[in-house]
């Protein structure tokens, strides 16, 4: 049974939310918020294995909700999951830098949120193409960034096979996607971008895609 913490200011938002969650038994919504500041002390008594967050809300914003979560919850405890619609790029690495474990659009459809939490709570990321698209944005925007040299000597140590898998992880392919142009099957994808992490030191597919924009590694 995941235990879920649903964040958001919006009612209607956290009831439809709820919602689309009761097609997954697995997966029971513990408690609802509409205040980032009400987030950490509802973990100290409520522990839950993935938080829902919201980015913009009154008290503080999902990104400084999801840092003080970190301060208390590791990311294998407990995971976040930003729920946004992507309007401003730097808000979805501001969130990547905070600890989230990956993004997802307030758009998708009830499969693909619980698909992307099935994802994330098994260790993976969630990475929906508009997140994606929003990092490779801000990267364009901005100055080039200096490379990281220690990031960088993490990446030499990857297969080819696994630099493909990366580079088309960073472009926003799903593993379906990227078996296809691959000629691979979608576990064999999988198995390629979990080493990769491991070989990198990055927790989930979400820093795994911002550790290679720092080293350099752009689609």
């Amino acid at each position: 049974m995941t235990r879920i913490l649903i964040v958001d200011d919006q009612d209607e938002i956290r009831a439809g939310i709820r919602a689309m969650l009761r097609l997954d038994p697995g997966l029971v919504v513990v408690g609802d918020l509409s205040d980032g500041l009400q987030v950490v002390p509802f973990l100290r008594d409520h522990p839950v294995d993935l938080v829902l967050m919201d980015i913009r809300m009154p008290g503080i914003d999902g990104v400084e909700a999801t840092r003080r979560i970190r301060a208390e919850h590791p990311p294998e405890k407990t995971r976040v999951i930003v729920l946004t619609t992507f309007d401003q790029d730097d808000i979805v690495l501001a969130a990547l830098r905070a600890g989230a474990n990956g993004f997802l659009s307030k758009t998708v459809s009830p499969a693909e949120l619980v698909a992307g939490i099935t994802e994330v709570v098994g260790g993976g990321g969630a990475l929906s193409a508009a997140a994606t698209a929003a990092l490779i944005g801000h990267m364009t925007d901005s100055p080039p960034p200096l490379i990281d040299k220690e990031l960088l000597r993490r990446f030499s140590a990857l297969t080819p096979r696994e630099r493909d898998v990366v580079v088309l992880v960073a472009s926003g392919l799903g593993n379906d996607e990227i078996a296809a142009q691959m000629s691979v099957s979608p576990f064999t994808v999988k198995t390629h971008a979990v080493r990769a992490m491991t070989k990198v030191g990055a927790r989930d597919r979400a820093q795994l895609v911002s550790f290679a924009f720092r080293a350099g590694l752009y689609p």
